[in-house]
């Protein structure tokens, strides 16, 4: 169940606002977003969106991690037939008690944890070292040369400088993406095959491309326009520059990576279920807001999502998830997306955002005047408004990001926290038992997904966006505000 934005790494400052923003909730989706930002498959317009970044980090018991080994064991593990669409029906009627997961489930589950968590401290300091690595070869230089040479127009030198560095940047993650990609094709939650991956890697670079383009000229037009306070005006600025994308995202970005279509025409039923949940809600949110992904054409993941803003914000429901939930069940799904329309995560989680890269932006400002003043001759950067500067700003906001993770997961766990709260309340008297069927869904959820059944608490707190599938279940089956004659706190 995610809020999804789809975080963008490998793009700076506007792509970067979104990194922050939840997405996938457990470990298998959060793997494959985490493979999909390595070349930048998780735009910033993911904004949560489906709200991408990424989700789900799990723990790790340390132990090797060298690729023979981890292959070995991905075979292995890989050998086990999983649970067919029957037995998924029938596991979905179980009576829920508390998170657990099948021996063999457990052993794959356990072991993408591993994988996930040294995908997510590896990654940002991989992408570090890249950038430092484009500086200390000259690679950056010879980019500013090359389109100042092309063109003395900025916009022109800009989108040359920035179709080569993000190239650069982005080519060397290609082989780990493509590895994840690989595993995940081993353990059946990911079916789509290499020829529609790589020509979605092409897609997503053709894209963050044309945005970062934008994105770089806006920077270094306002380095040049005032260099004491561009970190300022850059930060206002991106302010409707993110919500021009966030509301494009769902009209023109998802569409060019998956299959949208009206959830009338595939299931008018559940509409008409889905419309009770609406109204019980006292909202209006018509059927032409409801849509139907075909997400089996790539992945065996469940979700549902709300996305966009004004007149592009709508609610998209998987057909995976149609296909693997019972009908209450996806009423509280859908009743979960609906916190985050209702409660207004999405503004409030931008505001939120753009408060903390106010700061960000200004340490930024200031630990670039420092390294720029100590490395410039070295890396052949003329000036803090030279193009062969981006991967200092860079470098300095992967790292800044890195630091504040916690921060934003938090805000990110809080919504998903009220969100479940909010999706237990407005399901109330309309499905039996509305808090089994809860607890059932996260176990659906987290069984497809092998969400770790034992994550270190240290690591929820620093990597995972949603809150463990274990601790959401228990709050599911314990809360009843009606049983104690209290009144719920969203849904009166």
């Amino acid at each position: 169940m995610t809020n999804r934005r789809r975080i963008a790494r490998c793009v700076l400052a506007c792509l970067m606002l979104a990194v922050a923003f939840p997405a996938a909730s457990t470990q298998g989706a959060e793997m494959y977003l985490a493979a999909s930002c390595t070349v930048g498959v998780s735009m910033a317009l993911r904004c949560s969106t489906p709200h991408g970044k990424a989700a789900g980090y799990i723990t790790a018991t340390r132990q090797s991690s060298a690729p023979a080994q981890m292959s070995a064991q991905v075979n292995n593990l890989a050998k086990e037939t999983p649970a067919s669409p029957d037995e998924h029906a029938q596991q979905s009627q179980k009576r829920v008690t508390s998170y657990t997961l099948p021996h063999g489930t457990y052993a794959k589950a356990r072991h993408l944890s591993r994988i996930s968590f040294l995908l997510r401290v590896f990654l940002p300091f991989y992408q570090i070292a890249l950038l430092a690595l484009i500086l200390r070869w000259g690679w950056s230089s010879k980019f500013r040369d090359w389109a100042e040479a092309a063109s003395t127009r900025r916009i022109v030198q800009a989108a040359i400088y920035s179709s080569l560095f993000l190239l650069a940047f982005t080519l060397p993650q290609l082989p780990i993406a493509a590895w994840v990609h690989w595993l995940l094709r081993r353990y059946d939650l990911v079916i789509q095959g290499w020829a529609s991956w790589f020509w979605d890697q092409i897609k997503t670079q053709f894209v963050i491309t044309i945005i970062g383009t934008l994105v770089i000229a806006g920077l270094f037009r306002a380095i040049r326009r005032s260099p004491r306070r561009w970190w300022f005006y850059f930060w206002l600025g991106s302010i409707p520059v993110t919500l021009f994308f966030i509301f494009i995202s769902p009209l023109v970005i998802d569409p060019l990576f998956n299959k949208f279509e009206p959830l009338q025409s595939h299931d008018p039923a559940l509409v008409d279920s889905l419309e009770r949940v609406v109204a019980r809600a006292g909202l209006s949110i018509p059927p032409e807001r409801m849509f139907w992904m075909n997400a089996s054409a790539k992945v065996n993941f469940v979700n549902a999502y709300v996305t966009g803003i004004g007149a592009s914000k709508r609610v998209v429901v998987w057909d995976t998830t149609i296909e693997k939930m019972t009908n209450p069940q996806i009423l509280f799904v859908f009743g979960h997306e609906m916190g985050h329309y209702v409660l207004g995560h999405i503004p409030k989680g931008l505001g939120l955002l753009e408060a903390l890269f106010f700061l960000l932006f200004y340490i930024g400002f200031r630990l670039s005047n420092r390294v720029l003043q100590k490395k410039s001759q070295a890396w052949q950067i003329r000036a803090p408004d030279d193009w062969a500067s981006l991967p200092v700003y860079g470098g300095i906001l992967l790292l800044l990001l890195f630091v504040a993770t916690p921060l934003t997961n938090g805000m990110s766990r809080y919504f998903e926290h009220q969100a479940d709260q909010y999706g237990l309340e407005v399901t109330h008297g309309i499905t039996p038992d509305s808090g089994q069927v809860a607890a059932q869904s996260f176990q659906i959820l987290g069984e497809i997904d092998m969400e770790d059944p034992a994550p270190n608490r240290l690591e929820i707190w620093w990597f995972w966006d949603h809150p463990w599938i274990g601790d959401r279940i228990k709050f599911a089956l314990e809360y009843g505000p009606w049983s104690k004659g209290e009144s719920p706190e969203f849904v009166k």
